[in-house]
């Protein structure tokens, strides 16, 4: 977790020129620069990639990590204080982000429902550095465009950060059900989000 514990040094370096760069691009971004957004978006994303890694194993599960990591400094941006480091804000939403994930994992293992084939609706997805660079109305676009089914999964479990059993008892859905809803449409985000297709 070091990587998430960097919260710049004195010693310069890259690292610490690229986090300077970040706080620069993230002020503008609290000022309405949209452009500046999401040149910052575009820019976290690698590193945010490569903390995930670290403690994720599956390459979808990294790229979920991230896009949590992503849209939840989108929901607090406005909280982020300028006055001070950037790489140590987020560097503390990741950690928060990925240790709730891993906690969540490992409470469901014990409970965990093995999808079959046909249920798998992943492939393989080469990293790429613009995912996750969107703006609000994008995202809600993009959002409002998933089936029905889908549109709720991500809403309770992403947006509105519901557990699995919580997101089931609110959907009617089982979990199941959510598991693979949620799947289907990070999927379809991703599609609408990279190709910059209109939703």
């Amino acid at each position: 977790m070091g990587a998430m514990e960097d919260a710049g040094t004195e010693h310069a370096g890259p690292g610490d020129r690229d986090a300077a760069i970040w706080s620069k691009l993230m002020r503008r971004a609290q000022d309405g620069d949209q452009s500046a957004y999401r040149r910052l978006l575009i820019a976290v994303t690698p590193y945010l990639r490569a903390v995930a890694s670290r403690l994720l194993r599956d390459p979808n599960g990294v790229e979920d990590a991230v896009q949590d990591i992503l849209m939840t400094m989108h929901a607090i941006r406005h909280i982020y204080d300028p006055d001070r480091p950037f790489k140590p804000w987020l560097a503390g939403i990741a950690r928060y982000r990925l240790l709730d994930r891993l906690r969540g994992r490992h409470k469901i293992a014990a409970r965990e429902i093995a999808l079959t084939l046909e249920h798998e609706t992943f492939l393989t997805i080469e990293p790429n550095a613009e995912f996750g660079a969107w703006d609000k109305a994008t995202l809600v676009a993009a959002v409002r465009g998933l089936p029905q089914g889908q549109r709720q999964a991500i809403e309770l479990l992403k947006l509105r950060e519901l557990s699995l059993k919580e997101a089931a008892v609110v959907s009617g859905m089982s979990v199941a059900a959510l598991k693979v809803a949620t799947h289907r449409g990070l999927k379809a985000l991703r599609r609408l989000l990279v190709g910059g297709k209109a939703v």
